[in-house]
């Protein structure tokens, strides 16, 4: 079945327009409280968000449908992706959801679902609930809308970012403090605002907040996991012995060491997965994905470290991290995924492991920051108009396999189309710098040629 509303994060789309509507959100709710009202039991919906204005019309649209459906929704306001799956399970929820559009600008939004159990939602789950929004919500049947005496509650859950707080700084090691550290912590002017300065000072450390004015307009702008530069001025302009970049939704983290160099996420798991194994800690595969660094690679296997890669999105990662048994998976964008601690990316949960490892040796960030030499790897991004299918096309395929074949065994070609937007995106890595300048050239002009 081919997918209409759900990409490889949920939907997502510009605000007000299809399908990020009102109209397709009261769908959404009422298609997925029949797929998960299930046995006699009162069902619970929790619901969050990050800050973007259109928050505002979606959340309302959400609530309704579950009510609808007889669910009672538990409101929690802005707060990260990663606590709505940990409130999910904590609360015994039937479904958890996240307004966010993660690291995009304000002007889009998303609608991300989370089972009982925390996990985002298979691929055949998502087809099923599509399936109900196209062919309706009968009015008879198991799967019909509420007697008017069963019609459900809506609540906001007033101590949600405090249960957050706790759980987050659970995952950082009793016997160690942050006393003594200085940290830039930039939020994105989006969901943990609130909650993650907090968590750091009580730790012990002296926090320097950056982007906790949100306006419902600038979130990610300029600031936060995919516009790092703010944060490096700060660490440097205050002498800050570290600093930490969220995105949106804080399910990313981008580090600043004290010199100003930014460490992505594929150094990282690098040094958790490092520190992991040197204490026994460690399971299974790292997980990573198709685009992550070859270096990575290269590394872990120095240390008798398997690394499983999967398609690029965290609920890829999480679904071979559960297959294999891994407790670590990421993304080099910043996505990390601990296992132990929770069922999707978290920007602080991870933060706090890192800060784990300079405390517990003494090290500076950028003795840390560095685990691994990355192997040369240029990504080109290629547009194309929807309606034409260039990857389809003999000579594209064809300047494909020339390309593999010109990296051979040590390098690597990758081509995928983006989950979220009519773009190609062209990568190739390898020790030659010369030769995947050419490579990437050529296949993208190939792409190009064939989209016109």
């Amino acid at each position: 079945m081919t997918r209409k509303y759900f990409g490889t994060d949920g939907i997502r789309g510009t605000a007000n327009r299809w399908p990020i509507t009102p109209e397709v959100a009261l769908r959404l709710a009422m298609a997925a409280g029949a797929q998960f009202r299930r046995g006699d039991h009162r069902h619970r919906v929790v619901i969050g968000k990050d800050t973007r204005l259109s928050g505002y019309m979606l959340e309302p649209a959400l609530t309704a449908g579950f009510i609808s459906m007889g669910m009672d929704v538990m409101l929690l306001g802005p707060l990260p992706t990663p606590a709505v799956a940990m409130l999910t399970g904590s609360m015994r929820a039937d479904l958890g959801v996240m307004i966010s559009a993660s690291h995009n600008p304000y002007q889009d939004n998303g609608i991300k679902l989370f089972g009982p159990d925390g996990y985002k939602l298979s691929d055949e789950t998502e087809q099923a609930i599509e399936a109900l929004m196209e062919s309706g919500i009968p009015s008879e049947g198991s799967d019909a809308p509420a007697a008017p005496e069963a019609l459900g509650r809506a609540k906001r859950l007033e101590d949600a970012p405090g249960r957050y707080i706790e759980f987050v700084k659970a995952t950082f090691p009793a016997a160690l403090r942050l006393d003594g550290l200085k940290i830039v912590v930039d939020c994105a002017n989006g969901a943990a605002y609130r909650v993650a300065p907090v968590v750091f000072h009580e730790l012990g450390a002296e926090v320097i907040p950056l982007a906790v004015q949100p306006d419902g307009a600038n979130i990610n702008r300029a600031c936060g996991a995919t516009a790092p530069q703010a944060l490096c001025e700060q660490v440097a302009a205050h002498g800050a012995d570290l600093g930490l970049a969220l995105d949106g939704d804080a399910d990313r983290l981008i580090v600043c060491d004290e010199r100003g160099a930014l460490v992505d996420g594929d150094q990282i798991m690098a040094l958790i997965a490092a520190s992991w194994a040197e204490a026994g800690r460690l399971k299974g595969p790292v997980v990573a994905t198709v685009m992550s660094n070859l270096g990575l690679e290269r590394f872990l296997s120095e240390r008798g470290v398997a690394l499983t890669r999967t398609k690029v999105g965290d609920r890829y990662v999480v679904e071979a991290m559960r297959d294999s048994g891994a407790n670590l998976g990421g993304e080099q964008s910043g996505h990390l995924v601990l296992g132990d601690y929770g069922t999707t990316g978290d920007g602080l949960v991870a933060a706090l492991q890192v800060l784990a490892v300079m405390v517990a040796t003494g090290r500076p960030m950028s003795a840390l920051g560095r685990q691994f030499e990355p192997v040369p790897q240029l990504l080109h991004n290629v547009r194309f108009e929807t309606a034409s299918r260039p990857l389809e096309t003999e000579s594209v395929r064809q300047a494909i396999e020339t390309g593999a074949a010109r990296l051979g065994e040590g390098g690597r070609l990758v081509i995928r189309p983006s989950g979220t937007e009519p773009v190609i995106r062209v990568m190739a890595e390898g020790d030659d710098p010369a030769l995947i300048d050419a490579v990437v050239a050529d296949v993208a002009q190939a792409i190009e040629a064939a989209a016109r």
